[in-house]
This record gives C-alpha cells, structure tokens and sequence, in this order.
C-alpha cells in the first residue's frame, strides 16, 4: 500500500513535514516522531545543497570583478567580500539575506546570513569552502552549524570534493529540535569544461552518510546505498538511493528517475511503500 507524505508544509506544527494530524493509518511505519525525523533528515539535505549552491553561486559570480559588494543574478542576498590580510586569499563572502527576510528564485524565504569562506579557488586541489549560518532560516525553519567542502581532486577531468556538516542543528517553527552531522564524497560529472557556468553542473555524491536526532533522542541514520545525483539547476536530488537505519525505521528511500521534480519514496523493510514530496 503507498502513501503521500508532503514535507516543507506547514501542517501539524512542522515546517517540513505533511502529516493529517487526525490520521487513521495506523500501518504507518512507526510513530510521527519517527516520520518527521525522515522529513527533518530530508530538510537537511536539501538545505545543505541549497546553500552549497548559494556558496558556489556568489564565489563565481564575483570571481571576475573587482566589486566589493553586489547582488549576483539569482540571489536575493547583498553579497559582501572582503580578504582579511590583504591578499588574495582567504577570501570571506558575506550573503545578507535581512532580517526581515526575502523570497529567492525557488520562491523560498530566507533569512539572516551565510558567511562563504575560501582557503583559494573552488576547482583547485586542497582548497577550502567553509559555509557558515548566522541566525539562518529557510522558510521559518531555522538552520545552524557549518558546512567544509574541501576540494580532493586527484584527477582533473573528474572534480572531487568532501562535505563535512559541523554542529548541525535545525528548529522547526514550533520549537522542535534536530541534531545532525553528516560526510560525503561529492564528484563532479558534468559541467567540468565551463568552470564559470553553473548551470549545467552535474554531481554524483558517492559515498559518506549523515544522522539526524530529535530532542527525544531518536535518530536515524542515512547512508548512501546508490549515488545520489544532483544537478545544479535542480533544488532537489534527482536521482539514487539512501538506506535508512533507526529504531523503527528501516528501509530505503529512492530518489525517482533522475526527473528533476520534488518526488521521491520511501520503502519500509516489509515492503510498505511512501510515496513523499518536498
């Protein structure tokens, strides 16, 4: 029997997770606990690659001008730069998004600011991308911690890249609160012969995990069980599988048929299947 679970709502005193707060589907796989920590681990995904593409969105577009402040093309952010000793590098972006908060190109609202460190140019070997989120929200649902994306080509035609999330923490708009922490491979599969254009970028994340824990202490663990694709042009991973572990949930959850759309499902181990959108 297949479900519909619709995450980034606003039902049930969730920013992220659809749930009918009078349901009578009691085959579902687990408590709704245990179904917003699938929606809160999903939210985190999708707001890691939002914010990995703000960080190679504003680094880009600025890389060929002498501006210290600006708008890029897509963004709704002020965008800040400076380099702290002068030189070159380190190089510190500054993406103000306002207090008060302001609508992006996905129509989503964000809110506060992103701090975009570079160690030197994103495409070279050993170089550093630090994200960092101050008093951050997406849609109300607000975000902390840090993101490492460190550049670990070895081979050129092919661009490699670790992403490492550091005190991760999401709030939902009622309170709730999800730790999480995670590490992927990223490769770059698509786009490699235009550095300065963006949107035909294609990545594969390989490898690597991530656990989300509600303030109960639930958790529950992703891991990647097929690549993940993820095209630049897309708010969503189009395409793979993770395998889901936890107390009561275990299964998969399949990304689709590399469509670019919001759909996706999860399969319970007994073969229950959930159908989710973002």
């Amino acid at each position: 029997m297949k479900k519909t679970v619709i995450l980034l709502s606003t039902i049930c005193a969730t920013a992220f997770l659809y749930i009918s707060c009078s349901s009578d589907n009691h085959d579902e796989p687990g408590n709704s606990t245990n179904l917003t920590n699938v929606g809160a681990s999903i939210f985190v995904d999708t707001s890691n690659e939002m914010d990995l593409n703000t960080g190679l969105l504003i680094t880009t577009a600025t890389s060929t001008t002498a501006k210290t402040t600006e708008t890029p093309a897509g963004l709704c952010a002020t965008v800040t730069i400076s380099t702290p000793n002068g030189e070159e590098y380190p190089k510190v972006f500054l993406a103000d998004f306002g207090t008060a908060g302001c609508k992006d190109i996905n129509n989503l609202t964000r809110k506060g600011q992103l701090k975009v460190t570079l160690t030197g140019p994103i495409m070279e070997t050993g170089s550093k991308m630090t994200i960092e989120r101050i008093d951050y929200s997406i849609n109300y649902t607000k975000l902390e911690g840090t993101i490492e994306y460190t550049n670990t080509t070895t081979v050129a035609a092919t661009p490699q890249w670790t992403r490492k999330v550091i005190n991760g923490k999401l709030t939902d708009i009622q309170g709730g609160v999800y730790i999480n922490s995670g590490f992927y491979t990223t490769k770059q599969i698509a786009g490699v012969d235009t550095p300065l254009v963006l949107s035909d970028n294609v990545y594969e994340i390989t490898e690597g995990s991530h656990k989300v824990t509600s303030a109960n202490g639930e958790s529950i663990t992703l891991t990647i069980k097929e690549p993940l694709t993820k095209k630049y042009s897309c708010l969503f991973i189009s395409k793979g599988q993770l395998k889901v572990q936890g107390e009561i949930l275990n299964g998969v959850i399949d990304y689709g048929n590399n469509d670019c759309d919001a759909i996706y499902t999860y399969t319970q181990e007994n073969g229950a299947s959930y159908q989710l959108s973002m």
